[in-house]
């Protein structure tokens, strides 16, 4: 009985994201809205995917914010975001020094939790979008930086009951298998296209509990093929390794 209970519990965890949302909300800074944003891109794709132009994905950002500069109240009355229902998803982002630090982690983590109980109240389900690490050419780069990352994301995630979206841990993996790759904007901290689709792949993966190999959608042909083909490989094999770890 007490096995039958856990397992319960594990496959509620990993179908917490996946039953079609219709309405999301994304919070967050430039690492959201850089490359016409990942809410754009992750519309697409889910539209795509469930051949449903209903999906509505909206974005409440501020350059070089932190979590906790977000007016969560005000974003949840979906009134203020146009809208005639409430949303079904809350994606929230953090800032990229808030894990570098246990005060700054803290609260993160903190914060997390409030927007996230705040917004569960309401019937919304909760994820939080996992940040990549700096590249040495920015000032902020220090070694194994993904480690902290990973601490506080998964902090958080677990004590606001929240689903984590490994965009992180898949920037990772997809330079350790092509060093090359331009996931960065040249400024070392930003994304670039290819960062941005791959963390579009993740989000997609958590959302839908599917692989995004096979999709289409190339935004306007600025992604190749091979490209193409690698960020989707990587973001889904990124999404595995993190539902392994994480539940």
């Amino acid at each position: 009985m007490k096995f039958l209970k856990v397992l319960l519990i594990i496959l509620l965890s990993n179908l917490l994201l996946a039953e079609h949302p219709k309405r999301i909300l994304f919070v967050g800074n430039s690492y959201l809205y850089y490359n016409d944003s990942v809410h754009n891109h992750v519309k697409r794709m889910l539209i795509e995917h469930y051949e449903d132009e209903d999906i509505i994905t909206k974005s409440a950002t501020i350059g070089g914010s932190r979590l906790h500069n977000h007016n969560i109240d005000h974003l949840l009355d979906y009134n203020n975001l146009q809208l005639k229902q409430q949303i079904d998803l809350l994606i929230m982002q953090g800032g990229s020094k808030e894990v570098t630090t246990p005060k700054s982690r803290s609260k993160f983590t903190k914060t997390a939790i409030d927007y996230s109980r705040k917004a569960q109240k309401l019937g919304i389900k909760t994820a939080l979008y996992m940040t990549h690490a700096y590249l040495d050419n920015d000032p902020r780069y220090e070694p194994n930086l993904i480690k902290k990352i990973e601490l506080a994301y998964y902090d958080a995630g677990k004590k606001s009951k929240s689903a984590v979206i490994p965009v992180g841990i898949a920037y990772e993996m997809a330079y350790k298998e092509r060093p090359n790759i331009k996931l960065h904007h040249p400024d070392g901290t930003h994304p670039g296209l290819l960062g941005t689709y791959l963390g579009s792949c993740v989000v997609f993966a958590a959302i839908t509990g599917s692989s995004p190999e096979g999709l289409e959608y190339n935004y306007l042909n600025q992604i190749s093929k091979e490209d193409l083909v690698f960020l989707q490989k990587i973001a889904w094999e990124a999404y595995l390794k993190h539902k392994k770890q994480y539940n």
